[in-house]
């Protein structure tokens, strides 16, 4: 199948297009740049060059395509150079689904996040709802959307994830580590090849058709377990914790937060302390998916990052 894939470059994308691969699938990745790096030895990635929101660079290049696999997305808005919620959730994911439906494109998997409400606090949250009614409203023969919780798995270069990021940022520069609130918050993550196997199956699931699925992992794990585990899988001892008032701590990821201070956005921040759960139950009975367990074995990656 040619399968038109954005956000290849991106953490979840790499091993999205890995699968694709794997499963014999044609990718033809939408990239910014030049996509160099996607070539690699005899594999069969065709890579086109467009950008998201800019409509009139989509034109013509999900031509033969038979399905999208949507990934584009930020967690983070920087609007002096245009990066915006609204921008790269909502209009870039309505410039790919008119592109889709103008080459005759009838199978649309998109991901999305998590929690993701029409009326939430979080700019992320809501853009990513918004997008969600664009690709179940498009038309299309076959769609999926996926809704992630938080993913784990081993980073390629410049590409962290959440873990990665809290051992670098926190867990390991400091000695007494501040937690929000009580920390007792439940995190369900999932491992990032559950997700990618999932995005492929989904393309010939027939029960994955006009379905929207919570990807989270089985176990639900409170965050200042979290924190250890992570200590652990990096090869050192659990860190004693701090609790930091949430309102104070909201001030400080509003101010430091934002500036790439702290390794969380106020967006991370307010999915964190609200806890970031879900029902797994249709993830894992409509795909042939093998959980991983967020263990301190699961995460001895960490060591090399």
């Amino acid at each position: 199948m040619r399968v038109f894939l954005t956000g290849a470059t991106g953490y979840v994308g790499s091993y999205v297009l890995r699968t694709l691969l794997d499963q014999g699938h044609r990718p033809r990745c939408l990239v910014r740049g030049s996509g160099d790096d996607l070539v690699r030895h005899d594999d069969p990635v065709d890579v086109v060059s467009g950008d998201v929101t800019d409509p009139t660079s989509l034109n013509g290049l999900l031509d033969d395509c038979d399905a999208v696999i949507h990934l584009v997305g930020i967690i983070e808005e920087h609007p002096r150079q245009g990066v915006t919620f609204e921008r790269i959730h909502v209009d870039g994911t309505r410039h790919v689904v008119e592109a889709a439906r103008a080459a005759g494109v009838d199978r649309f998997i998109h991901m999305s996040a998590n929690g993701a409400q029409p009326n939430d606090a979080t700019g992320y949250q809501r853009t990513k709802w918004e997008a969600e009614q664009i690709v179940n409203e498009a038309g299309f023969d076959h769609w999926t959307i996926f809704r992630p919780a938080l993913l784990f798995g081993a980073p390629d270069p410049g590409r962290p994830e959440f873990s990665s990021r809290l051992l670098k940022k926190l867990v390991r520069p400091f000695p007494l580590l501040p937690v929000f609130g009580d920390g007792q918050y439940d995190l369900q993550p999932v491992h990032v090849t559950e997700v990618a196997d999932a995005f492929v199956q989904a393309l010939t699931t027939e029960a994955a058709r006009e379905q929207t699925y919570v990807a989270a992992g089985p176990d639900r794990i409170p965050y200042v377990e979290v924190l250890d585990r992570i200590a652990r899988g990096a090869g050192f001892s659990p860190k004693p914790t701090t609790p930091v008032p949430l309102a104070l701590a909201r001030l400080g990821v509003y101010t430091a937060g934002r500036l790439g201070l702290l390794p969380i956005s106020p967006s991370q921040f307010e999915m964190l302390v609200e806890g970031n759960t879900g029902d797994e139950t249709a993830f894992y009975r409509d795909f042939a998916l093998s959980a991983t367990p967020y263990t301190p074995e699961t995460l001895q990656y960490l060591q090399s990052t």
